[in-house]
């Protein structure tokens, strides 16, 4: 089975962070088809410092995009608009993959072909449990399992091109857990597995919520998260009962959230 990546990477005024991504990528023990990088409005130099490694690498094949500034999830479609690999491979610009990151996420897809879509951890080494899901080394994930927690961040993620032919792209109007959203479109109709080791630094060991400091962000997240349980409610993903309980575990999740985010804001002023 061919293995041909196309890595994509949003950008925006990421001039501290876009070289460690890119080397990152170009550090692989697997090699890539083509990074695409869409500098979606940057306002700093991060473009110019893209066009300067390409110069540097000319041995990557690497497609510089412009657009106007539209939100991450343009961007990202952008990319997969343009990708030619028949595996896709989401990066962030603040985040770095370790070196056999494509290799063991290959290995594995070899190893188990009826993996259309597989992640890793972005945080921890291993996830022992969830609730009632007991977790492998390799394990499925689906819809029912997303509506509690999304196990896939974007730089983790690997998957076949075929997915967007049939599910679309982001949604370019949600601009908060969009990537949920999107996930839970994929779960629904392919094979979705998460390796259950860390391949990725993620934002250099940034939170995963709150990470600026500001309640608002976490307001506007659990709107998003809200609007994508109702989304898979509505379109019959899941069930009443599935939904209500995800519903009251989200809010609980968000209260939380809320008071370690003033939390930290409180002890920062003191």
């Amino acid at each position: 089975m061919k293995f041909e990546v196309s890595v994509i990477i949003p950008m925006y005024n990421s001039a501290n962070d876009i070289v460690r991504s890119l080397n990152s990528v170009a550090r692989q023990t697997l090699r890539v088809k083509e990074i695409i990088v869409v500098n979606d409005g940057s306002t700093d130099n991060s473009a110019d410092i893209v066009e300067d490694w390409r110069k540097k690498n000319p041995d990557m094949q690497l497609v510089l995009i412009n657009q106007s500034n539209g939100g991450v999830s343009k961007a990202r479609n952008t990319g997969l608009k343009n990708a030619v690999g028949n595996w896709i491979a989401l990066l962030d610009s603040d985040d770095e993959w370790h070196n056999n990151k494509l290799q063991v996420q290959y290995e594995t897809i070899m190893a188990n072909p009826n993996i259309d879509f597989i992640a890793c951890n972005p945080i921890r080494e291993k996830i022992e449990r969830f609730f009632w899901k007991k977790f492998e080394y390799l394990n499925k994930i689906t819809v029912s399992n997303l509506i509690f927690k999304n196990y896939f961040q974007p730089s983790t993620v690997v998957f076949k091109q075929e997915i967007v032919n049939v599910i679309g792209y982001f949604d370019e109007t949600q601009r908060y857990a969009e990537e949920g959203n999107y996930f839970m479109r994929i779960a629904h109709q392919y094979n979705c597995y998460l390796l259950n080791i860390r391949l990725i630094n993620y934002g250099y060991d940034k939170e995963g919520f709150g990470h600026s400091g500001l309640s608002g962000n976490v307001v506007e997240m659990e709107k998003g998260e809200l609007k994508n349980l109702k989304f898979v409610y509505s379109n019959n993903y899941i069930n009443g009962f599935q939904y209500i309980t995800a519903l009251l575990f989200s809010l609980i999740k968000f209260a939380i959230r809320i008071i370690k985010v003033k939390l930290k804001n409180s002890n920062a002023t003191n």
